[in-house]
């Protein structure tokens, strides 16, 4: 990444960088990165809960970039979104990037059963209306959902600096655990970072937020389990996961990973199994965590700076993961 000072002297007066209400913190640190102040924009509430926007710079012309993770409350922080491009759009911005550490309604990415939505390929639709010229991610619970978009998607992925942190911890008999078939592609790119083999637990969903472990694929026994995923929400699928190995033979040693920390429902309460070591997350998310000892966080904001100064010189963002 380029050395701040230099980049903002370079770049002053043709970038701007606004954030929501969802995690003003993370926007600031991704400034901070870049030698930059967060732009000012005001954003309140009417009496009744409508939202109010008011960019309070001169955007016209400007590459500009909104980070408004659509973490919880979901649809209270997308709506902000869509009001913030809206108001974006009417000023003139020549682009606009959308800056979705986190991409809400994520899993609703195909029809399982008839007379369902596919809500991610609607929130492509709606992020395109309301003005978005481009989108910048990290670790989309379905990759195919960046073919929902006909703007250009930068998909970023924490894989690298989670593995870094991992890497940290002596892991020489670990196994890298995959939860379920969706994460097997994200297990094998830890797995090679880390020179380690790749456990799968093969579940079957019994309902929307209910799911059951057939069986683990792969040898446990006597191992250090380190469980990835992209997301915990609930954190169900991570504490069937801890019984399964455990059963297994695996030792009580586990460690967790995930880009995503959701933390909803009964989280805290899962992630808190005496088994597990530690849980790893990035700041994708704001909040929750503290609520959890041991639970490390990494930050995000340096690999986001450095694709928006590779995106705004027209230069390869693929190069930050080469």
């Amino acid at each position: 990444m380029s050395k701040a000072p230099d980049f903002a002297k370079a770049m002053s007066g043709k970038l701007e960088i606004f954030s929501g209400t969802a995690h003003p913190q993370l926007a600031t640190e991704i400034a901070g990165c870049m030698g930059i102040p967060v732009g000012p924009m005001a954003v309140t509430r009417f009496p009744d809960g409508e939202i109010y926007v008011k960019v309070e710079t001169s955007v016209r012309g400007k590459d500009v970039y909104v980070v408004q993770p659509t973490c919880p409350p979901v649809n209270e922080n997308f709506t902000e979104l869509l009001i913030i491009l809206d108001a974006l759009r009417r000023a003139s911005a020549r682009r606009i990037t959308t800056v979705i550490p986190y991409y809400g309604y994520g899993r609703q990415d195909k029809k399982t059963a008839g007379r369902e939505p596919i809500t991610a390929r609607m929130i492509a639709d709606m992020l395109i209306a309301g003005g978005a010229d481009r989108l910048l991610t990290i670790d989309l619970h379905s990759p195919q959902i960046q073919g929902f978009f006909d703007i250009p998607v930068d998909h970023l992925t924490a894989v690298g600096i989670l593995g870094e942190h991992l890497g940290g911890h002596d892991i020489g008999d670990s196994v890298v655990v995959a939860p379920d078939a969706g994460r097997v592609n994200m297990a094998t790119q830890y797995a090679n970072r880390l020179n380690l083999p790749v456990v799968i637990i093969h579940k079957r969903r019994t309902g929307p937020e209910e799911t059951e472990i057939v069986h683990v694929v792969g040898e446990v026994r006597g191992k250090q389990p380190i469980i990835i995923d992209d997301m915990i929400t609930t954190g169900g699928t991570i504490n069937r996961s801890v019984r399964a190995l455990l059963d297994g033979g695996a030792k009580a040693d586990i460690l967790v990973a995930a880009t995503h920390a959701v933390l909803v429902g009964k989280a805290i309460e899962y992630l808190s199994h005496p088994a597990i070591k530690e849980v790893v997350v990035t700041n994708t998310i704001p909040g929750g965590w503290e609520r959890l000892g041991g639970l490390k966080e990494v930050s995000v904001a340096p690999l986001i700076a450095s694709a928006i100064q590779r995106i705004h010189a027209d230069t390869s963002v693929s190069e930050i993961f080469a």
